[in-house]
Formats: structure tokens, sequence, C-alpha cells
């Protein structure tokens, strides 16, 4: 359950990070959601090669902006 609540919070945060239309706001979010799929992976919650495409979509997504 717990596991449960964690990806979801992670998913919210990527998909409010993804909508972000602000390369300012969107850089200094992007550390903090960085920080915790880094943690998710760690602790086996997601996989380590999901939480990479993750951040590498996420780091090409605000490059885009």
């Amino acid at each position: 359950m717990q596991n449960k609540y964690y990806a979801k919070t992670m998913r919210n945060a990527v998909k409010k990070l993804r909508l972000e239309t602000d390369k300012e706001v969107a850089a200094v979010s992007y550390p903090q959601v960085v920080s915790m799929i880094d943690r998710l992976a760690k602790k086996n919650i997601i996989h380590a090669n999901k939480a990479a495409n993750l951040k590498s979509s996420l780091a090409l997504h605000i490059n885009k902006i």
C-alpha cells in the first residue's frame, strides 16, 4: 500500500513537470522530481531502467521548452 502511494505521488510529480510551460520553474522542480525517482528506484518500487528513461525524457522536455 505504501509503495503504491509513493509510485502515484511520483507519477503526479512527473505529470506536473511535463505540463509545465515555464522553463525556469521546470528547471527548479526537475532536481526534486529526479531525487524522488532515484529514491523509488533504489527501493525497487520502480525498475532502474524505468527511472533512467523517466529522467532522460524529462531532461529532454525541459531542454525543448
